[in-house]
């Protein structure tokens, strides 16, 4: 779910959105899904990640500015390159998938600090 202070509201579109990590762009929302208990964007991030697609749960989003069309997460570059891929779009559904991409970005936070 997105964080009650993210400025998300129910049923926002996303998609085209600029999205940002804590260090730096990563691309674009392409598709997001709102259905309960499996929010989340799927980010297109052009040439950085070779020309692929990331999928950021709702729950990495920390803030969206409307009036910018950003989305910014809280996990760095690196980070989100080490989360697990999906290679068909059928993965986007698969709560088995989802739930493995969830539990990644939770052992972020768990992570011992540096």
């Amino acid at each position: 779910m997105y964080a009650q202070d993210s400025g998300h509201t129910d049923g926002q579109p996303l998609v085209g959105f600029t999205v940002e990590a804590a260090d730096g762009g990563i691309g674009h929302a392409d598709r997001q899904q709102d259905q309960p208990g499996m929010q989340h964007m799927v980010v297109d991030t052009g040439v950085w990640k070779f020309g692929g697609c990331v999928l950021i749960p709702a729950g990495a989003v920390i803030a969206i500015d409307t009036r910018a069309q950003t989305v910014k997460v809280a996990p760095s570059r690196e980070e989100i390159k080490a989360a697990p891929r999906f290679t068909t779009d059928s993965e986007t559904g698969d709560p088995d998938h989802l739930l493995a991409v969830g539990y990644y970005y939770l052992s972020l936070h768990s992570a011992p600090l540096r």
